[in-house]
């Protein structure tokens, strides 16, 4: 096949161009560097069946020759860029999924969009499950990629709907793993950074609030099923295995052998005090189920990080 994946040089849009390159599929990485990183793909220049290609997305897309894949992974996705990149990220959500969903159109491509456990905002069910439509605040900080990727949720389903497009959309859960940037500001590479220099570690709120999280490669299988599969409406893919914020932070402090105290500071705003998936849908319609054990995820993760830093 013949393969686009917007967003192709970020964390996970990487590891999803190893896993399509390693199955022998040509692939197109699309990416314009604002939070990617060509290192994450450097290792396949010179590979013919690889091309990158440096381009914004919001912009009128133009790939010659035919597709059978497109997947849509181009967004800043951390909190750290809610703020920062706002704007470009309603772009993203808006206009890059519009244009994608054209390409697609144009192409007869099937699509699959990236969507995110944020969808669910701060929930008032738990855990979420797919039928769950959410407690988003529209207008605060978090506001800009909740409501981006609800949208393009919405446009991918028109898509689906009026153009009879082959869509999927895949619910990512906070998911982890070798690629992550040092400044993300999520809790895993913020708490393996602090630990392993040797600061305190800093955990938000109270640290109570839960997350679950599942490593890079059971969400790439995950997605590589839903492809493969007939369900156009939305799947959660994540690990059903929920941490505190305190206990995340204590894991990783043992696991890097920091002697790191934690500290705690205010919650930000709208940050939600629990995530956990429901992936009752994906074991029934995918056959998916996570298999990488956190404490296995972790020690990978912590030893990529410290490769990075040596």
């Amino acid at each position: 096949m013949r393969i686009l994946v917007t967003g192709g040089a970020g964390f996970i849009g990487s590891h999803l161009t190893d896993r399509f390159l390693d199955e022998g599929h040509d692939v197109i990485c699309m990416d314009n560097l604002l939070t990617g990183r060509t290192d994450n793909v450097s290792a396949h220049f010179g590979n013919p069946k690889f091309r990158f290609i440096n381009y914004d997305v919001t912009e009128y897309i133009h790939v010659e020759g035919p597709l059978d894949y497109i997947l849509h992974f181009a967004s800043p996705a951390s909190p750290a860029d809610f703020e920062r990149l706002g704007i470009r990220i309603l772009k993203v959500g808006a206009l890059g999924t519009h244009k994608t969903l054209g390409l697609a159109r144009a192409k007869g491509a099937k699509f699959l969009l990236a969507s995110t456990s944020e969808t669910y905002g701060d929930p008032l069910v738990h855990p979420q499950s797919e039928d769950y439509w959410g407690n988003v605040n529209p207008i605060g900080i978090r506001g800009v990629y909740d409501e981006a990727k609800r949208f393009a949720e919405s446009m991918t389903m028109a898509y689906n709907r009026l153009h009879d497009i082959d869509t999927r959309i895949v619910r990512i859960f906070n998911t982890y793993g070798p690629r992550m940037r040092r400044d993300d500001g999520r809790a895993i590479p913020n708490f393996i950074t602090q630990a392993m220099a040797g600061r305190d570690v800093t955990v938000y709120g109270d640290g109570s609030q839960t997350r679950s999280i599942g490593f890079v490669s059971d969400l790439v299988e995950g997605i590589r099923l839903l492809m493969d599969s007939t369900v156009n409406t939305p799947v959660n893919i994540g690990n059903p295995t929920e941490f505190s914020m305190t206990k995340l932070a204590e894991t990783i402090i043992d696991y890097t052998g920091s002697n790191s105290k934690i500290v705690y500071q205010d919650l930000p705003e709208d940050d939600p005090k629990i995530r956990l998936p429901d992936i009752t849908k994906a074991k029934r319609e995918l056959g998916w189920v996570p298999t990488i054990a956190p404490a296995d995820g972790l020690r990978r993760t912590i030893e990529w990080f410290k490769s990075e830093i040596a």
